[in-house]
Formats: structure tokens, sequence, C-alpha cells
């Protein structure tokens, strides 16, 4: 009991001792807390980035090999007039019937191109494909329906809008039934879908473009075949230009998860001839592995925010032991007058302890307390931006405007914990300090 009462009348002086000196607390307060907040925020921004960069690889599908044409350099292309290049179809027919894992194969064909409808016109991408192809890439349907087996074995001329052509061609009218024109080679496409918006791709290194789905049309890759051809040829800077490209994607599934990375070697040793060509026309892209390295990069990536966050903590600290070496100077004479009065070492050892203890769990607890508030403050200061600054926001990257901080639980009595440690630490020196005075010393300090 007496060593109960003891314990509290020295948490008791050390706190009143504190509120003796307030301006001076609060700003070794704000040290804890700056460091604190700083370890709870940046681990929240760091998380959050590396969730949005996993999950725009998780959209290109963790049981997806992607296998991509790649427009070489005009050096690789030689002198013909008609620049070849990409994945062919004999290939992409050869990976179908020679791998037995192989789920589905989506066959992809694309091309830039105008569409218009009466007065309006926009320019956008004219996409080939199957209609697996939706549930591959997760497409939406908003209205209408998708591509149907019967639509592709039969060549017909219909065609899927995305969200931003269909707003863009019929601002007041109902898509679903019109025809679209595609000048570049004089056909209508009959509207038969409406996609719901999704947000765009993001690239992934040189082998894969970030993919924009907003001024998409869908069509059957047959169609495509039958009305454009292999060969796509338009004028550019005042000449003749001509590209073939039998397939510019071929999107792989696999049945389970654990064939990935056995039929991606597959896929690579049946394309090793074209990839090993030195031309750089094709590559093969496993969003598995990417999301391997993900994960790998995001270890590394907390663990250099949260030491870069730790360096706050630590100049915390400092500011501690610099604040009680200066209060024990200020207070020999009373640290005299007690060791007079009969007071140990240990007593006034956990005097100044509590003292620098109360100060990390004060600074602590705020820092949590502001750390917790980073989701909301970042959405605020966002939002503010977005509004002041509408034309300047709307230049970054859809990751930057739209990544959203994720707090890491951890983080939260890892960093109280280092807060109030690091405060027993920097704070035991002054402690010490003030415990080994020598009495008569210290009653004759002015």
């Amino acid at each position: 009991m007496n060593a109960l009462m003891s314990l509290f009348r020295t948490w008791q002086l050390g706190i009143k001792s504190l509120f003796l000196h307030p301006m001076r607390s609060a700003l070794t307060v704000l040290g804890i807390f700056i460091g604190v907040a700083a370890v709870i925020w940046l681990l929240a921004i760091g998380e959050g980035i590396s969730q949005k960069a996993q999950e725009q690889i998780a959209s290109l599908g963790a049981r997806n090999i992607i296998v991509r044409s790649i427009k070489p350099p005009l050096e690789k292309l030689g002198d013909s007039n008609v620049a070849e290049f990409g994945l062919l179809r004999k290939d992409f027919n050869l990976l179908v019937n020679t791998i037995p894992q192989i789920e589905v194969a989506i066959p992809i064909r694309e091309m830039k191109i105008s569409f218009s409808f009466g007065n309006n016109d926009m320019d956008g991408r004219l996409v080939g494909s199957t209609t697996d192809y939706f549930n591959a890439t997760k497409l939406k349907l908003a209205k209408g329906r998708f591509l149907s087996p019967a639509d592709v074995d039969k060549n017909k001329d219909f065609c899927v809008l995305s969200m931003g052509i269909a707003e863009a061609l019929f601002p007041h009218d109902d898509p679903i039934g019109k025809r679209v024109y595609c000048p570049t080679n004089q056909t209508y496409y009959e509207v038969v879908g409406i996609l719901r918006k999704r947000t765009a791709s993001a690239g992934i290194g040189g082998s894969l473009a970030a993919q924009d789905y907003s001024r998409d049309v869908y069509i059957p890759i047959t169609t495509l075949n039958q009305r454009v051809g292999d060969v796509t040829r338009r004028f550019q800077s005042g000449s003749f230009y001509a590209e073939k490209v039998e397939l510019h994607q071929a999107t792989i599934q696999v049945k389970t998860m654990d064939d990935v990375l056995t039929v991606a070697e597959l896929v690579k040793d049946a394309l090793r001839t074209q990839l090993e060509s030195g031309k750089g026309d094709i590559d093969v892209i496993v969003p598995l592995e990417l999301l391997e390295q993900a994960e790998t990069t995001r270890m590394m990536f907390m663990i250099f925010m949260g030491l870069i966050a730790a360096v706050s903590l630590l100049v915390g600290g400092i500011g501690i032991m610099n604040i009680m070496l200066a209060t024990v100077t200020e207070r020999t004479r009373e640290i005299g007058i007690r060791r007079a009065l009969g007071a140990r070492q240990g007593a006034i050892q956990r005097q100044f302890l509590v003292e620098t203890i109360t100060l990390s769990i004060v600074g602590g607890l705020v820092g949590v307390a502001v750390g917790l508030l980073c989701p909301v403050t970042l959405e605020w200061l966002r939002d503010t931006l977005i509004e002041n600054f509408p034309e300047e926001m709307e230049s970054l990257p859809a990751e930057v405007r739209e990544t959203v901080p994720i707090i890491v639980p951890i983080s939260i009595p890892v960093s109280f914990g280092i807060a109030v440690l690091i405060g027993v630490i920097f704070g035991m020196y002054p402690a010490y300090r003030a415990s080994r005075m020598d009495p008569i010393e210290a009653l004759r300090h002015e």
C-alpha cells in the first residue's frame, strides 16, 4: 500500500512539475506528436499507393497471361512499305491447341479510328474480340447486351459502345438500335449495348500500355478481319504509312492459379523464336508475377517510409532529452533540498522518468488521434484543390487523384510504443544525472 501511495505521489509531483512550464511541455509534446503522426500518415499513404497499384495489376486477372504485340523501332522494321510485326494467328492457334491448361483464349485486334452519328463525331479505338473479352477485362453492362457467340460466328455488324463514346455521339438519344458510322472503313455498326464507365488502367513497364476504356467501340473480331483486313493504311505527315498486325493481343486464362507460372513458361517456349529474334515485337506479361513483385515492393516501400518517419520520432526523443537536461539544471537547488530531506536517488530518478514518460504518452496519444484523421484530411485537401485548381488537378494521373490513404493497423501500437520507449530511453540520462547530484553542491547552486 505504501509503495502504491509513493508511486502515486511521484506521478502527481511529476505532472505538477510539467504544468509549471506549460509552453515548454507543449513544445516537447509537439515533437513526439509529429513523429507519431508522421509514422501513421506516411505508412497510410504508402499503403494507399501500394493498394492502388495492386488493384491495377489485379484488374488484368491473376489467372491471365497476356501476349502483347509491340511496335518495334523503325530501324528494326526493315525497308518494306508495309511494317509487319506482332503476334501471328498461327502462333495463337498453336498455344490454344497444345496447352491443355488453357481454359479461355481471347484474340484481340484494335485500331485507332473515328466514329460519327449525325453531326457528332469522336476519335476512339475500334476493338475486335470475342464474347469472353468482356469478362476478362471486367467490363460491366449499363444497357443492352454484350456481343454474343452468334455475332462472332456470323460476322455481324454489331457493336457495344463505351460510355464515353455513347455520351459524345448520342448526347440526347438512346443509342440502342442506332447505327454508328466509321468513315475509315465506310461501315455502319448497329449498337446493341452500352458499357458502364470504367477507370483507366495504369501502364506497366514498357510492355503493356495504359488502357483508357472510355473511347472504345467493340465489334466481333471476325467482322473486323472481314471489313478491315490485316493491313491498315493511313497518311501521316504527308506520307503513306501501312502496317500489318494479325493480333494486337491474346489474353490467355488458365484453369487454376497454380497453373499460371507453368503455362507462362510453356507460352514463352512456344514463342521463343519470336521473343529472341531481337525484333522486340511481342512480350509476355504475367499479372501473377507482377502481383508478387508488387507485394515485395510494397514491403520495401513500407519499411523505407517507416524509417523516414522514425527519424521524426528520434528527433522528438532528442528534444525530450534536451528539455529534461535543461530542467535538471534549472531545478538543481530543488533536487538538493529533496536529497537533504532524505529523498533517495531512486526517487529522484523516478520523478524525472515520470515526467518524460508523461510527455511521451501525451504526445503519442495526440499523434495517434491526428494520424487517424489522415484519410479524412487528405480527402478534404484533395477536394479543396480540385475546387480551386481544377485544370491543374485534372492534368494529374488518375491514380494520384483517386488514391486513398489506408491506415495500417499495426502502425498505431508500434508508433505509440516507440514514442513511450523513446521517452524512457532519452529520459534516463537526465534522470540519472539528477539523482547523482551531490546534495551540498546542489544546495549551493543559485
